[in-house]
């Protein structure tokens, strides 16, 4: 686990080997002071020499100053580099997710992916700042602070071979009970920014319902639950810390007793005495830092495993070996394809559908809800593979291109219209990076978008906020399709993107696309039967089939699902 993770603090790996290289001088000051002060007592005071006193209590002073240097660069150097890893990682993650197919995503789900992104990688970073200062800080003060101990008197040292081992056992209980404590406590946490990331996006809904109380009640749940499994977790922590403790402070009475004995029987000096106590002090401390570094190692360990998790996941849409980076035209073939979200052949969503559509068509797109007519256009830019059967798109398999250049010909609006912080300027070039204001002019006139931008006092500069907060539903799918039109595709997918507009709007839009994008192969998916009755093919789905296929005339003659619903939507308008 630590090799995997290790990759990403190469770039700081000069302040990560200076970071211990600092704490082991630190150590080193320290470790000297108790010998000076043990000098100082026993034979400056003693012999009354005041310049003897002063000498060397100016080198304590002057060790203390450089273990404060020493402390303060070592602090530093495992900050920059702690930080600069959690950067690195989370750039990996990031750079990860974004080669996700959506069938990744929905493996992981969108709160589990920000707590991974977010308070697992702090965890992490915080553990790695933690072992470049105490992995190394702590192992040397335990092996020179019981070397000077054991030398000024081994006797007394003798209480070390009690202390250790019931600390070191406290530890290893510790961790062998935290790790699944805190891995469902990490699980609590995906369900909790679920919760507050399902309550914001849908804030108006929840208003519109008067439902407050009731989310309000929902997160406070979900909140106690994190709180519960914070303590059962940290319980652990409770109880061990303690009784660590009370074995380092039985010890320094242990000393203290003994060693006061032997200064009376003059098997010991004063100074002697004072110096071990420091290093008994220094033992011990460096003994429970272990314990806390392998408990913090055990905590991290559950946000290590799910960050790997994420960064071993091979995304199910991938490029080829040799791609092709150009597509010929946008014709497309759905050639007996099956689908299935779950891979499963016995649990299919698209069942054997069989088309053959030409460059330059528009093809409508009817069906009931759940009949998997947005399942069928996300196969076309490759959002999610096929099980059997292929996609071919230009006269080549989905599968043979790069993403890049196949998403590139493909444009598509999707049922949720989605907007970005900025203005509307920066919003349309998402189409078009270099697009001149000529461009987003045209394409906003073909999506009827462009009289309701130049009402506004900023125009085409206008401030959009977080997802277009002050856009009304028809604005924002117009504004989408023009971000569409913007990248002049071969192929152009509008899934039910026109339901937000009137009918003499869809019908100015439709006649846009005719006249500007005629040579583009065109998907309409529409409930509508008014935005597809002048495509060149409609395309009736039924339950994951393709139950028929014509025009709309022939459609009203022969299939009885299209002419139903073309007769309940005339009847409700003549109404």
């Amino acid at each position: 686990m630590i090799k995997k993770l290790a990759v990403y603090l190469r770039e700081y790996r000069l302040p990560a080997i200076l970071a211990p290289i600092t704490i082991i001088g630190e150590v080193i000051m320290e470790i000297l002071i108790p010998m000076l002060m043990a000098q100082i007592i026993n034979i400056g005071l003693p012999a009354g020499d005041i310049g003897y006193v002063v000498k060397t209590g100016g080198l304590m002073v002057l060790l203390a100053l450089l273990s404060l240097a020493f402390g303060a660069l070592s602090g530093r150097f495992a900050s920059v580099a702690g930080a600069g890893f959690a950067k690195n990682l989370r750039n990996a993650l990031f750079g990860k997710v974004q080669d996700f197919s959506f069938a990744n995503i929905d493996k992981f789900s969108t709160a589990s992916l920000i707590t991974r992104l977010t308070t697992d990688v702090t965890g992490v970073q915080n553990t790695l700042q933690m072992m470049l200062r105490i992995m190394f800080r702590a192992p040397v003060m335990l092996i020179s602070a019981a070397f000077m101990a054991t030398r000024i008197n081994g006797r007394l040292a003798l209480v070390f071979a009690v202390a250790g081992p019931i600390i070191i056992a406290g530890a290893v209980l510790v961790m062998t009970q935290a790790f699944p404590r805190f891995q469902a406590m990490l699980k609590k946490y995906d369900l909790l920014n679920a919760s507050i990331q399902e309550n914001l996006t849908a804030i108006r809904v929840v208003k519109a319902f008067v439902r407050t109380d009731h989310e309000t009640e929902k997160f406070r749940k979900a909140a106690d639950d994190v709180r519960r499994a914070q303590i059962r977790a940290e319980k652990v922590m409770v109880f061990a810390m303690p009784c660590m403790q009370l074995v380092m402070n039985g010890c320094m009475i242990a000393v203290c007793w003994f060693g006061g004995l032997m200064i009376i029987g003059e098997e010991m000096l004063a100074g002697d005495l004072m110096s071990f106590f420091t290093y008994v002090s220094q033992v011990l401390s460096s003994i429970m830092m272990i314990a806390m570094i392998s408990v913090s190692l055990v905590m991290s360990r559950a946000s290590a495993s799910r960050i790997i998790e994420v960064l071993e996941e091979r995304p199910d849409v991938a490029d080829p070996a040799a791609p092709l980076t150009e597509v010929e035209d946008g014709s497309v073939v759905f050639d007996h394809v099956n689908f299935s979200y779950a891979k499963d052949p016995n649990n299919l969503i698209l069942e054997d559908v069989v088309l053959n559509i030409k460059a330059g068509e528009t093809i409508g797109i009817i069906g009931g809800t759940g009949s998997a007519k947005t399942t069928l256009v996300q196969l076309i830019p490759r959002l999610y593979d096929v099980l059997s059967g292929s996609v071919l798109v230009g006269g080549h398999d989905v599968r043979e291109y790069s993403m890049e250049a196949l998403r590139d010909s493909v444009a598509m609006v999707l049922q949720k219209n989605v907007l970005f912080s900025g203005s509307i300027k920066e919003n349309l070039r998402w189409g078009k990076e270099d697009a001149t204001d000529e461009e987003l002019i045209a394409v906003c006139k073909t999506a009827d978008a462009h009289d309701f931008i130049s009402s506004f006092p900023n125009g085409y500069d206008t401030d959009l906020g977080q997802g277009g907060v002050n856009l009304s539903g028809g604005q924002k799918q117009r504004l989408c399709i023009a971000r569409a039109l913007l990248k002049d595709p071969k192929i152009l997918i509008l899934d039910d993107s026109t339901s937000a507009v009137d009918t003499a709007t869809d019908s100015r839009i439709r006649a846009g696309f005719a006249t500007r994008f005629g040579h583009v192969t065109t998907f309409i998916i529409a409930q509508r039967i008014a935005s597809v009755q002048e495509a060149d093919r409609i395309l009736v789905m039924d339950d994951g089939k393709v139950s028929d296929i014509g025009t709309h005339e022939e459609l009203l003659a022969r299939s009885e699902i299209y002419r139903e619903v073309y007769e309940s939507q005339r009847k409700g308008a003549e109404e």
